[in-house]
């Protein structure tokens, strides 16, 4: 079983990125910034953003761009430099993505929960030009020694020292000429934690941007009536790429949401007719919980999709009944992917709900042993995932793009299988990593942090169960001293991590970790003295 597309569209096989032959649409356009001018032209006078009180058409958006875009280039940017961006929902994290893509230049978007030491490590790491960030985060900021490549500061939303004020950037020139890219070249570097504990900016090219696009609106039906709301993070593969790009594609409207809050959502949605999202299960649930959910016209809603966990078939159940024109989708990826690899034919969404979908149209999805070798359709073993959404690699990281990716095929770390029918699963993780209500959140990063720690011998994070977020973080500790607490140990990885690393709870123990003869750590043992 496979998607049902237009009879019109055509897909082809072609070679990309050297030694990648992937299936690609044979119409499509050129590159990101030809996205955006295609609905520009089209629809020149429908809502291109709306943000709080500020609404947008495409042809403003445009002429906004340009006035950025040439503030810009005034200050030196150029094709190729990084330009990043420590900036949450809000218009100028569109503005600016947009301004970078017209320049030629890299956008790298960093979640405003990471802290200090990630945002130091990715701006030296990107070698970014310029910072665009929040007034109010400029405590994280690095120094000048710290991110030597950084050249300029601009705050949004107020006053920071060392930074220009967003105001400055908007130039008065006329932005250069616009240098069409190659659509292999970069447009996008996102930065995705890893097992090193290192993060790793994953390299998401014109040519992967596009596909992707064109994945969700043929996938989900999306065109210039739809009005999108952006309820995740825009720094996230799903919120830029599955929202705010795809949005650009079918000429529709971004209604951005500064931050989630069920009781925010639900008024939102029925003042600017939402008809199309992307969250992960949890902002169901909290959305159904909310007393006043009936109360609401959410009628014109008719595009749920979700990722990152699984949907509990109790929640189907409630949207079902609530929203009958509703129409759930579970979308299936990853930042490597570019977002979508599989997408969920609604009609199948309720019968199917232990499932992550098809393979969306160009995409292809194996099931391999231990050697690499292709296991027959049933058989559990690791994801591998090709397509023309798959990311050349990994910025600056040669040895970890070798490592994960092999002939195009990106080595997803996820345990599943397809079935006779198509249908992928996804049963559990290779690699050790905790699913916190979509934010993903790799062990071995917060256990670095907390080896810091002078009162710490060892440490284990595992996932402990949450019936809201699916999981959550646990710290299994052994202490060098019995005065310690959970309370310093928060305090300290506060310091270091996003919020959502922090765990949220621990085990305190003052004898060494259990390990097997080998000396490997019995992390299931600890998992299942928590499962209760």
């Amino acid at each position: 079983m496979a998607w049902r597309l237009d009879p019109s569209i055509t897909i082809r096989r072609e070679a990309h990125f050297g030694d990648r032959v992937v299936r690609c649409f044979a119409d499509r356009p050129a590159h990101v910034w030809d996205i955006f001018a295609r609905s520009v032209e089209a629809w020149p006078d429908s809502d291109a953003v709306v943000a709080g009180e500020t609404r947008l058409s495409y042809r403003a958006l445009a002429e906004e761009v340009e006035r950025i875009a040439a503030g810009m280039a005034a200050l030196g940017v150029k094709s190729g430099d990084r330009v990043a961006l420590l900036v949450g929902n809000r218009v100028e994290f569109i503005t600016v993505t947009l301004a970078a893509l017209r320049l030629g230049a890299i956008a790298v978007p960093l979640g405003t929960r990471l802290q200090g030491p990630e945002i130091a490590y990715i701006l030296d790491h990107a070698g970014a030009s310029l910072l665009v960030h929040e007034a109010d985060l400029a405590a994280r900021l690095p120094s000048n020694a710290e991110a030597p490549h950084l050249k300029h500061r601009v705050a949004v939303g107020g006053d920071s020292r060392g930074s220009l004020p967003f105001a400055d950037l908007r130039g008065t020139a006329a932005a250069p000429t616009f240098v069409a890219p190659p659509e292999e070249e970069t447009a996008v570097i996102l930065y995705t934690s890893g097992t090193t504990g290192r993060p790793k900016g994953a390299m998401l090219s014109h040519f992967n941007i596009v596909h992707s696009a064109l994945h969700f609106q043929y996938c989900m039906g999306l065109g210039p009536m739809d009005r999108s709301l952006l309820a995740v993070p825009a720094s996230h593969v799903t919120g830029l790429i599955a929202i705010i790009v795809t949005a650009w594609q079918g000429g529709g409207c971004v209604i951005v949401v500064p931050e989630f809050k069920a009781r925010d959502f639900l008024p939102l949605a029925q003042k600017e007719r939402l008809t199309h999202t992307i969250m992960v299960p949890a902002m169901y649930n909290l959305c159904l919980l909310q007393p006043d959910f009936d109360r609401y016209d959410l009628s014109s809603w008719r595009i749920g999709g979700y990722g990152g966990a699984p949907m509990p078939q109790a929640t189907i159940a409630a949207l079902a009944q609530k929203l009958p024109q509703l129409q759930l989708m579970n979308a299936y990826g990853a930042t490597e992917t570019t977002s979508p690899t599989t997408i969920m034919p609604p009609r199948f969404t309720a019968s199917h709900s232990d499932s992550v979908g098809l393979e969306a149209p160009c995409a292809e999805v194996i099931v391999v042993d231990a050697q690499g070798r292709e296991l027959p359709r049933g058989e559990s073993g690791e994801i591998w995932i090709g397509g023309p959404m798959v990311v050349r690699g990994y910025w600056n990281n040669p040895q970890a793009t070798a490592e994960n990716f092999t002939a195009g095929f990106w080595h997803s770390g996820d345990v599943g299988s397809i079935d006779a029918d198509g249908f992928v699963r996804v049963f559990d993780r290779v690699k050790d990593m905790i699913n916190r209500g979509g934010y993903k959140v790799f062990s071995v990063e917060v256990e670095n942090v907390l080896s810091g720690h002078p009162g710490v011998l060892e440490s284990a994070i595992v996932a402990k169960p949450c019936p809201v977020l699916g999981e959550r973080v646990h710290a299994f500790v052994a202490r060098k001293q019995p005065g310690l607490d959970a309370a310093e140990l928060q305090a300290f990885c506060a310091k270091h991590l996003a919020d959502y690393k922090v765990p949220e709870s621990f085990t305190l123990l003052d004898e060494p970790l259990p390990r097997n003869a080998n000396g490997k750590l019995l992390k299931r043992v600890l998992r299942d003295s928590i499962a209760g």
